[in-house]
């Protein structure tokens, strides 16, 4: 189905592996009026790579308020609009939540349309329960506040997620090494990409990894939940063999 005229279309886009752009979002793309977008040069690329090309303006977080209301004009004008982000589902510690908040209000229209989830696929990716599960966003700069999210997340039920950047990857392991080096945690990092790892173990293990080897790229943090069915505990290391 072609857009519809008034419509606004947020449309995921891929994390890291081009090819995982659905049909839906590039024919979506591809037949709007207008493409907003976190970064028009960092989205030209990926629309130059579909051999698609549109007008592109751009919606980032220090500009959403003003844009969404001039982009609420052209859409009450009749024009279809599309809305993505660098990466990903825009709104997920993205912008794009206020635009959608702004044509709720004005009775526009709004369609998703879905794609890649850095969350959900490094939560799958982790062998963590996932029937339920608590996302962060971003940890905290600040080491208290910090602290205080990731002793919360070493006592909840359900897994935790957050993404965390290369530089305080190190000094966020070291704080989880003091709180409970024996709990279980995983580095999502490069997700579908080239370089793609997936680090799971006690923290102690992961902490010692990252100090030998520094992270580098995008990367989730999981924390497991304290309350792990049997089939997701980590096996105990074997007894030696007496002589």
């Amino acid at each position: 189905m072609l857009p519809q005229p008034g419509h606004l279309y947020i449309v995921a886009t891929p994390i890291g592996n081009l090819g995982d752009i659905t049909l839906r979002a590039r024919d979506t793309l591809a037949a709007v009026d207008l493409i907003a977008c976190e970064d028009t040069r960092h989205s030209g690329k990926l629309l130059a790579h579909l051999e698609i090309r549109k007008p592109l303006v751009s919606l980032h977080q220090h500009n959403e308020a003003m844009r969404s209301a001039q982009l609420l004009a052209e859409l009450a004008q009749g024009k279809s609009i599309a809305y993505i982000s660098d990466a990903g589902m825009p709104g997920i510690s993205d912008p794009g939540q206020r635009l959608v908040t702004a044509c709720r209000a004005a009775h526009i229209p709004v369609e998703v349309i879905p794609g890649p989830s850095a969350v959900l696929t490094a939560l799958i990716g982790s062998g963590f329960p996932a029937d339920a599960f608590y996302f962060g966003g971003f940890l905290p700069v600040k080491s208290s506040q910090r602290i205080r999210v990731l002793e919360a997340a070493l006592d909840a039920d359900e897994s935790s997620i957050f993404f965390e950047t290369p530089h305080r990857l190190d000094s966020t392991l070291a704080l989880l090494l003091r709180l409970a080096p024996d709990h279980l945690i995983c580095v999502a990092r490069e997700l579908t990409k080239k370089f793609e790892e997936y680090r799971r173990g006690p923290a102690r293990e992961v902490a010692a990894h990252y100090l030998a080897h520094p992270a580098k790229g995008e990367i989730c943090l999981l924390i497991a939940g304290s309350d792990l069915p049997k089939w997701a505990r980590p096996e105990p290391p074997a007894e030696p063999l007496l002589p």
